[in-house]
Parts: structure tokens; C-alpha cells; sequence
């Protein structure tokens, strides 16, 4: 490690708090060590409460700063003082992560018996984020680490210090040190004679601190407001309690000497603390989890026998020359990288899944690999796609491979649970995910400990869209009636700016699982995830990357339960026994399908933007399916690829290939980049890279807007394209495209493993239309389209959807003959019980399992039989599942209601039951019921009976809430959506719809997307930043919207140009009315 010179000269902070103590610090980790370097620091220790979910960050940015950063955290012990501990070797970090794991994961909560009393205000017993440890526990495990006592602590105990110091240096010895901390509040002089004297009592080392919160003064105010919302009050209810000044930040040297200079010594020792902590991140050994191999092979071996294995399995008639070598080229490169155990982890999940029957199927730069396709966790076939495995793995690039694997999104939990199993609860967890504030929830936060009335943070939330930017702050606080420039706006209004991105707390990342050969635990710090039978790390995927950690991604992915649900479905009414392979490939009847853009529910095509674009590409093979996937992504369209291909698709652009080997990289998709391999293959044959220089240009496309980060690579590839006699013209343009990569593009092989899904599923829905929406209902929440669109499109193609019914539906959707149905002829589609909003799942089993016995008599045996509630009852009669039993809506629910007990009184059935026999009881419950049957309700009209559908179930089979109003809206000049869109180019048209979703794309440069609905179809409405912003809140969230436009047509894609819009609830002013219609839209924006 060669000799280490020692810090001599300046100063070294040891107590900085960062945001990642969450709610206590108003500084990223990289401001306060970017801050500490500016300042001319030796050093700079990151030491957040019981957390180190900050300091790669800060890792990274000592780095890049020059700085020396000292591994610590704050803990608090329930029988002893607090400490800062620091590390000084492997041992101490391996101690430290340790420490945490322990006190994090009790689940019995003693009391604090050393921290009750003054001087913990702002250090409240929110036990869920608490490290729960014990002195002797702390001391059992304190190798390698250092402590400081912060003597601020002790202040308000000083009849106790002495212990209190005593107390720790019985355990620590010579490895505790007393931290003086002074904020210029007035009383510093004291402070530090109060340490200087402890010092000589107890002759405990003292060492200047300065208790850092933020990195500069600006922030207290920012600091001021997160302690508010930690305590859940005002800023000014708090305010005895927050800190007194604004001294919490980090300081010049010059100033802290001054500050100390009553204590000798004290900014020099904090020099020799930093001088005794030599451990970096740098030093991690990271250990993949032995593989799990027959006895008396090796890893190496394992892996070659399965893949060669596979090899012959995909290709029964002979393993083609090209997948040989590929699979040779990977085999050796693995072993020489030492991966062998990464892939056959990946393949023992995978089949475990298969083995339980889970659908299952690997993707992302995983599918590059013929290692992958042979061991059965993808289906890109290498034999017929461009694969490059240096995208993937390479000599070149130091970063771990990344496997992603799909799985049915309801039976995940039961993968994760297997690498529990196999790995143990020490040796594997989830990564985390650092979950910021948004515009939204710190508007709300901030708003509230501002001191806003709770209903005017309401109202300011409701009018936030979600695509808002904090330049649209000032107008939205407007629309709330908060004036933006007084000073509680313009307050909010920086607060706000300052909040946005902070992190607020862990989850957990959709799918990354970390295993460990050792104890995870001695790596990084686990604690319990907010899901039971869950345990994440304190690090998130980009803190693995930066330390070169491997993860697994499990993920989970609806439609893969669709289509297992489907293929069930198909099975049980008679069909094939379906499989992802075997499912009939390239069906012309298919392609039609989908080039007239017939695709709702299927695939990653069923968007407005994929919708608009499969008529223009019309695909008639597999691999258009690829590139559909692909070509509708930021990466495309920012760098100016899609409509360059859409005119050379469309015979509209001659294509030219500069260089044949040119031409063999971008043949395929007529000159243009679409794919990541693309761009690296591109960089390789045109410019001169090496495979995995391609991929740190890949990588570096990603950070461009870093600066500096692409410069090297564009005058790389611009010369080494003109030193191959291209011109800069062309390379010019190859550069703009490889640059739009940075904002998200598709591997090939990424798309392919979709396009996959996207044909089966199409598939499914052409030929088995009634299963695929049985199965796309029984698999929600997933997709573009709610359920209501859903049933609409089916019955569209001619599906039979029969309503949720208490005799007839299972928990999900299923399949059903209906009497009148002719021999042969589909099945219709029984909605399922889980339609019922309001209604639990273990309910609705119970309704389902308990029927098996015998179907229901009347409502009361219904009631009686499944010991329903009232609000159960209530929720199946007004949805009409319980028509069967009383067509009457309003008298099921009477004849039910009436009989069942208040909430909170004793059940009538239990008071019966104590004083008569069984027989009897039962007896009697029918007598109350039938007592009802007198007293007849009115029926519901029919739009109250559509409203209640909405309310209760989100879709209505009688017909479309809009029917009720054509006539006021046709008063009103609108028309229907099928008449809109029948108008030719530039016709100006007023139209009403149901909001179905709205989209903002990070491309569209603000552009909104609506989609709406009538009775007679949809319509697709762009709304330009101008026209949105004219609108009022209450438009913007409208559930039933007005427009007026300009229609637009290219080919068969209609759109409607907004050019004013208006919530019909706004003005409408006389019955009948759609009060009480929900929000149907789902909402990606």
C-alpha cells in the first residue's frame, strides 16, 4: 500500500451530518466533501446517524476532489452516550457495517434510558429509523474503529458527564476521544472551559468538531424546515427547539484555530484521527457467492458442461458455426474475468422458476450473450441476431455484468424468497433505492411546516402536475391563491428549489438482489425493507456499480403473468397447451393486426406514441417487431434517427453506406444507429475502437451533459472517421446520433427479447381473444389501459363480457359457455370478483370457496355464509354483483344492511347465537331478512346505476357515462369521437371524452398527450405547453374534458390539436349531471 505521509498541516472535519441521515442534514454528501476540498480540509469524515447510505457518493467525490474521506457514522446506544465512530482499517469497516446491521434489525425496541431528558429536541425517538445497540455490544465489535463523544451531549447531564466519559473509556480505551463543539451561540467561552475541565478529570484527548449540518450558511433555513417536518409541526411551533444560528456549517480554518485557541491542541488532533484512518471503499474485496456444483467439478467446468448442454438442446440439428464460436469466445472471456458463478446463479433461478412453473425470461444487455441463450435465460438466438458480447462483458470495461431477468410480476416473491433460502439472510438482500423529493411532496412538506392551512396544501397539490418543473412553482402557488412573491411564497419557492432531489428515505430497487461468498453484513449495512420478509442494503445500484458490486435483477413484469394466464386459459377451454416457443411464429394475420395499430393490451405497442407509429412502419416480420421496440425511445428521437428511417422505410430517402463494412452494420436498419450495438459496432469499424473502448463510449454517451466526459471521445472518433477517409459532414452526424444514445436507447438485444412478448402477445389477442383479456384483468395492475378500455376493446372484437356476479365469478377473470352460446362457438369472459373496488382479496376467496358447497339462496345466506360486513355487502350490491340475487341494486343493499349491526355494536348473529341453539340461530337470520322484502325500493335510473359501476368497478357493461349528457353536449356544438375523427386535415371540431391517460415525454419539449373516450371511440389530443398552461387546475385534472381543435392526419393516424380545453363538471349546470364519475386516467407524465 506503500508508506502513507502524514497530514501535518490544517484541519480535518470529523462530524458532518449529510441528507442521507435523512431529515437531518441539508447537504449532499458530494457538497459537503466538494465544500471541505474548497476550504483547503486535510480531511473530511461523512458520519450520518446509523447510516452509510451516503458515503460512496461522498467516495466519489473525495476522489474526484482530492480530499481525503474518512468512513464514520453516528450511533446511539439505548444504555450510554452517543458516539461518532470513525475507521481506521478493513477490520473497523467490517465492525461498523456490522454494528449497524445489528441495531438495525431488532425488532423489540427498549426505551432510551440514556438519551431521556434535554438536550435531544431535535433528536426524536423515531424508532423505525433507530440503531438499537448496546454498549457492551458496541465494545464487543469496536476493532478497528475510533469514537468520539460529542461533549455538547453532556451538557444538560453534567452531573453525569464524568460517568458518562467513564463509562465509554472502560470499553474503548485510548480509542475515544471527547469532541468540543462550539456554534457561536453565545455561551462558547463557557462550552469550553465545561470541556476543558473534563479533559483534566477525566484526561480524555479532546478534538475539535463542528457538529456540520450544511455544507454553507445558506442552507440553515433549508435545515430549519426538515427539522420541522421531522417532528410533524411548524416551523414556528418548534422553533425553541431548532438550532440557534446559523454556525452549522463548514468553517475556514483560519476561523475554527481562532474558535479553539482555548484549546491547545484540539484542531491538531484532529489530524492525527485522520491520520490513524487509512481505510478507502478502494480497499473492498468484493466476493460473488461460491457456485453451487456436482461434486468433483469446478465452476468453470460446470458452466462449459450446462452451456455446451443447451447448445445441443436449442439446436437439435447441429450447433451452427457461429454460435460455436461466439459461445467458445464467451466461455473463455468469462473464465478469465472469473464470472463462472454469476452465470450459474442466474441459471439456478431461473430454474427454480421453470421448475414451479413461472414464466420466465432474461433480457437487457444480458441477451448480447450466447452463454445466456444456451442456459435457457434468454431467447435471443444468437444464430439469428447481431450479438455483441463486449456490450455485455469486456477485458476493457471494470464493470461487473448485469443479468436483468423478467418474471410473472405475481409470483416473484416466491424467486426472492428461493435466493433467501439458498443464499441466507446475511449473505443476500435487496438493494436499495434512494427515494427524493419530488416537486410534489416537497411542496407539501415544505408548505405545511411553512405554516399553510392544510386545505390550501391541498389545493396546491391537486393543482401540481405531475410533469411540472420548479420554473412552474410561482404559477402554481398562484392558482392555489398563494401570491408568489410574498414572503411566505417566495420562501416556499427557495425552500422548495433547495429540497428537490434530496433523499427522503430507502426503498427498495425494483428487482437487484446482492449475494456474498462472506457476510454481506461486513460489506455494507442491512436493514428491515418495508415489505415482511424483506432486508435491504443501505446502498443503491449506482453505489454498486461505482464499487463494482454484482447484483441480480429479479424482475417482475405483468404481462409475462398475462400470458401464462392466458395460455392456461386457452388450455382449459379446449385449446393447445401453449408455450412462449411454441407459439406459431411470423402469422401474416398478426402483422395486419398490428400495422392497423389494433394493439390495445399487447406489448410496449399499445401506447399513443406506438400506436401512431405502427401504421407509418408497418410491420411485417419479426425483426420490424424489433425495431418498433426500439425506435419509439428518448435515444432515437433525440438524436434524430426516427423519421430519417421512417423516410428510407418509406421510400422517400435514397440510403448511402460510405464503407461496405459500414454498410454491414446498419444495412438492416437503412443507414441509421437504432441500437446501442449499433452505435458501439459503428465506433469499432468507422473510427478505429476496440470493442470495449465502443463501450466506454457507450457509457460516456450516458454522462454527456457531464463536462468534459464526451469531449476525448468526439475528437477521437471524428479523426479516426476522417482518418478513414469519411467526412466530417458524416461523422459530424454519426456523433449527434451516437450522442442521443445518452438519453436511453434499446440494445438490439434488449428489443428482441421484447419483440418476443410483443408477437405472443399479439398473437394471443388476434387468435384467443377472450383468454388474453381475461388474463390481461386478471393480471392488474399493468399496461397503458385501465380495465374499462380493456372490456371496451373486446367487445370491439366481438368478446362477450359478462358482469361480476356472486354465483358465477371466480377471484379473477375467467372463461364461461353461456347457455345460449352456439356449439364451437368462444367463450365469454366472466368478470372476476377482484373487479370490486373496496373489496379484499381474502373476501373474495372466501366468497368464491364457500360457494363450492352449494350456490346462494338469497342475500342473507350470502351474508350469513360468508360472515360479510357492511361496507363488503355494500360494495358488491351497488357494483351489481349481486344481481343474481336482487336485481334491484338499492334493495340488496337495504335487504342486506338492515340486518347486519352498526359499526362498533355487537354483531346481531353473535347475540343470537348466545342465546339460542345453532339451528334456531339460522332460522332466524332468514326470518330478519325476509321481514325487508316489504319494503320495495325505487329502482336506480340508469345513470345512477352507470355511476355506481364507475365508483365501484371502474367500467360499466350497460353503457358510456357521456350517453347522459349528448344532447347538452351536442347544444354545446361537440360532436362524437367518431365523427371528429372522420373530418378531413385542418377541420376545426369541438369534442367531449372521458380522460383515459395523460402524457408529458421528457422529448415532446412539454408537449401533453391526452387520450379521451366517448361512446363512440377515442381520440388522441395534443395539447401544446401554451394551451396547458391556459388552462385552470380544475381543466387540467378535469375526468370528463372539452376541446376544441384542429384536426390533424398523417395516413391513418389521427390526432386533434388542442387549442382550448375545458372540465365538462365546470360547465355543466343542470341534470343530469356526471357528479360522482371518478378519475379514470392513468396518468404517465
Amino acid at each position: 500500500m506503500g508508506i502513507r505521509t502524514p497530514l501535518r498541516d490544517g484541519y480535518a472535519e470529523l462530524h458532518c451530518t449529510s441528507n442521507f441521515s435523512f431529515l437531518q442534514g441539508a447537504s449532499h454528501p458530494e457538497e459537503l466533501v466538494a465544500q471541505a476540498a474548497l476550504l483547503g480540509y486535510a480531511a473530511v469524515a461523512i458520519t450520518d446517524r446509523a447510516s452509510l447510505s451516503g458515503i460512496v457518493r461522498a467516495h466519489a467525490a473525495a476522489k474526484d476532489a482530492g480530499i481525503k474521506l474518512i468512513v464514520g457514522a453516528v450511533v446511539e446506544p439505548d444504555d450510554a452516550a452517543p458516539l461518532v465512530l470513525w475507521v481506521t482499517n478493513q477490520i473497523g469497516y467490517a465492525n461498523l457495517c456490522r454494528l449497524l446491521t445489528a441495531g438495525l434489525m431488532k425488532q423489540d425496541l427498549p426505551p432510551l434510558a440514556w438519551h431521556r431528558g434535554g438536550g435531544a429536541a431535535l433528536q426524536p425517538d423515531d424508532r423505525a429509523g433507530r440503531c438499537r445497540l448496546t454498549a457492551d455490544e458496541l465494545a464487543d465489535h469496536s476493532e478497528g474503529l475510533l469514537a468520539g463523544l460529542p461533549l455538547a451531549w453532556l451538557l444538560d447531564r453534567e452531573d453525569r458527564a464524568v460517568e458518562a466519559i467513564e463509562n465509554w473509556r472502560e470499553r474503548l480505551g485510548d480509542r475515544l476521544v471527547g469532541l468540543a463543539e462550539v456554534a457561536r451561540e453565545g455561551d462558547d467561552q463557557e462550552r469550553l472551559a465545561f470541556y476543558a475541565q473534563l479533559g483534566r478529570q477525566t484526561g480524555l484527548p479532546l478534538v475539535a468538531a463542528g457538529d456540520v449540518r450544511y455544507h454553507e450558511r445558506s442552507r440553515q433555513p433549508l435545515h430549519d424546515a426538515l427539522a420541522a417536518v421531522r417532528c410533524g409541526d411548524t416551523i414556528e411551533a418548534v422553533r425553541d427547539r431548532l438550532l440557534s444560528n446559523g454556525e452549522r456549517h463548514l468553517h475556514e480554518v483560519s476561523c475554527l484555530t481562532e474558535k479553539f485557541a482555548a484549546l491547545p491542541g484540539a484542531v491538531a488532533r484532529t489530524l492525527e484521527i485522520a491520520d490513524r484512518c487509512q481505510f478507502s471503499l478502494d480497499e473492498l474485496q468484493y466476493e460473488y457467492p461460491d457456485a453451487i456444483v456436482p461434486a468433483g467439478t469446478t465452476p468453470a467446468a460446470y458452466l462449459r458442461d450446462l452451456s455446451w448442454k443447451g447448445a445441443r438442446q436449442r439446436y437439435p440439428d447441429g450447433v451452427p458455426a457461429k454460435v460455436s464460436d461466439l459461445l467458445e469466445h464467451e466461455l473463455g472471456l468469462v473464465a478469465e474475468l472469473g464470472y463462472e458463478a454469476y452465470f450459474l446463479t442466474v441459471f439456478d433461478m431461473v430454474r427454480f422458476a421453470r421448475r414451479r412453473g413461472i414464466l420466465c425470461q432474461g433480457r437487457g444487455s444480458a441477451a448480447n450473450s450466447a452463454i445466456c441463450y444456451c442456459l435457457g435465460i434468454t431467447s435471443v438466438d444468437p444464430a439469428r441476431m447481431s450479438v455483441l458480447f463486449e456490450r455485455f462483458v469486456s477485458r476493457e470495461r471494470q464493470e461487473a455484468p448485469d443479468i436483468d431477468v423478467d418474471f410473472e410480476h405475481q409470483r416473484r416473491e416466491e424467486v426472492l424468497q428461493y435466493l433467501y433460502a439458498t443464499y441466507g439472510r446475511m449473505r443476500a438482500a435487496m438493494t436499495a433505492e434512494v427515494i427524493c423529493y419530488r416537486l410534489r411532496s416537497a411542496v407539501r412538506d415544505l408548505a405545511k411546516v411553512l405554516g399553510v392551512s392544510l386545505d390550501r396544501v391541498d389545493r396546491l397539490a391537486r393543482v401540481l402536475d405531475a410533469g411540472d418543473g420548479l420554473e412552474q412553482l410561482p404559477v402554481r402557488l398562484a392558482e392555489a391563491g398563494l401570491d408568489p412573491e410574498s414572503e411566505a411564497g417566495s420562501r416556499l419557492v427557495t425552500l422548495v428549489g433547495q429540497l428537490v432531489g434530496f433523499p427522503r428515505h430507502l426503498g427498495q430497487h425494483v428487482g437487484g438482489m446482492v449475494m456474498t461468498r462472506g457476510d454481506l453484513c461486513e460489506l455494507v449495512p442491512i436493514q428491515p425493507a418495508s415489505m415482511d420478509g424483506r432486508t435491504v442494503i443501505q446502498w443503491d445500484k449506482n453505489d454498486l456499480d461505482e464499487l463494482g458490486i454484482l447484483k441480480v435483477d429479479c424482475l417482475a413484469l405483468g404481462m409475462l403473468s398475462a400470458i401464462r394466464r392466458a395460455f392456461a386459459l386457452v388450455e382449459q377451454a379446449g385449446g393447445p397447451r401453449l408455450t412462449l416457443a411454441s407459439v406459431p411464429a411470423e402469422d401474416p394475420a398478426v402483422y395486419e393486426m398490428i400495422s392497423q395499430a389494433d394493439t390495445v393490451g399487447v406489448f410496449q405497442i399499445e401506447s399513443r406514441a406506438q400506436r401512431s407509429m405502427l401504421p407509418r412502419l408497418k410491420p411485417a416480420c419479426f425483426y420490424d417487431l424489433v425495431i418498433e421496440v426500439a425506435i419509439v425511445r428518448p435515444g432515437p428521437i433525440q438524436g434524430d434517427m426516427v423519421h430519417p428511417y421512417l423516410r428510407r422505410r418509406e421510400g422517400d430517402e435514397p440510403v448511402h453506406y460510405p464503407t461496405p463494412a459500414i454498410r454491414e452494420v446498419l444495412e438492416k436498419t437503412l443507414g441509421v444507429p437504432l441500437f446501442q450495438e449499433q452505435a458501439m459496432r459503428l465506433a469499432v469499424v468507422a473510427a478505429g475502437f476496440t470493442p470495449g473502448e465502443a463501450d466506454q463510449l457507450r457509457r460516456a454517451m450516458g454522462a454527456w451533459r457531464r463536462p468534459g466526459v464526451i469531449d476525448a471521445f468526439h475528437r477521437r472518433l471524428i479523426d479516426g472517421m476522417l482518418a478513414r477517409g469519411l467526412s466530417a459532414t458524416f461523422a459530424e452526424q454519426v456523433f449527434r446520433q451516437l450522442k442521443g444514445f445518452g438519453e436511453y436507447g434499446f440494445p438490439e438485444s434488449h428489443a428482441a427479447s421484447f419483440a418476443l412478448l410483443v408477437y405472443v402477445s399479439a398473437w394471443l389477442k388476434r387468435h384467443h381473444p377472450a383468454a388474453f383479456t381475461a388474463a390481461l384483468l386478471g393480471s392488474q395492475p399493468m399496461g397503458f389501459y385501465a380495465p374499462a378500455q380493456l372490456v371496451r376493446d373486446a367487445r370491439e372484437h366481438g368478446v362477450v363480457i359478462l358482469p361480476a356476479c356472486v354465483q358465477r365469478s371466480g377471484w379473477h377473470a375467467s372463461l364461461e359457455r353461456t347457455q345460449t352460446a352456439d356449439e364451437g362457438a368462444a367463450p365469454a369472459v366472466r368478470l372476476g370478483l377482484e373487479q370490486v373496488h373496496g373489496l379484499g382479496e381474502a373476501v373474495g376467496r372466501r366468497i368464491v370457496e364457500v360457494r363450492q358447497a352449494g350456490p346462494y339462496a338469497s342475500m342473507a345466506d350470502l351474508v350469513r355464509r360468508c360472515r360479510l360486513a357492511r361496507d363488503e355487502v355494500s360494495h358488491l350490491a351497488r357494483a351489481g354483483a349481486c344481481k343474481a340475487l336482487a336485481s334491484n341494486r338499492r334493495q340488496a343493499v337495504w335487504e342486506s344492511l338492515r340486518q347486519l349491526p352498526a359499526p362498533g355494536s355487537m354483531p346481531l348473529f353473535e347475540q343470537i347465537e348466545k342465546s339460542q341453539p345453532q339451528e334456531r340461530t339460522h332460522q332466524a337470520r332468514d326470518e330478519a331478512r325476509d321481514d325487508s322484502r316489504d319494503e320495495e325500493l325505487p329502482l336506480a335510473t340508469p345513470l345512477e346505476e352507470v355511476l355506481d359501476d364507475y365508483q365501484t368497478g371502474g367500467l360499466s357493461l350497460t353503457a358510456h357515462p357521456l350517453e347522459f349528457v349528448r344532447s347538452r353536449l351536442a347544444e354545446q356544438g361537440a360532436v362524437t369521437a367518431a365523427v371528429a375523427t372522420a373530418l378531413p386535415e385542418g377541420r376545426r371540431v369541438k369534442v367531449a371524452g372521458l380522460v383515459l391517460s395523460r402524457q408529458r415525454p421528457a422529448t415532446a419539449s412539454g408537449t401533453l398527450f391526452l387520450s379521451i373516450e366517448d361512446e363512440s371511440g377515442g381520440v388522441n389530443v395534443v395539447v401544446r405547453p401554451v394551451v396547458w398552461e391556459r388552462c385552470g387546475p380544475q381543466d387540467r385534472r378535469a375526468t370528463v374534458i372539452v376541446v376544441e381543435g384542429r384536426v390533424q392526419r398523417r395516413g391513418a393516424v389521427v390526432h386533434l390539436l388542442a387549442t382550448r380545453l375545458a372540465g365538462w363538471q365546470e360547465s355543466s349546470r343542470r341534470p343530469p349531471d356526471l357528479a360522482g364519475l371518478p378519475c379514470m386516467s392513468r396518468d404517465f407524465c
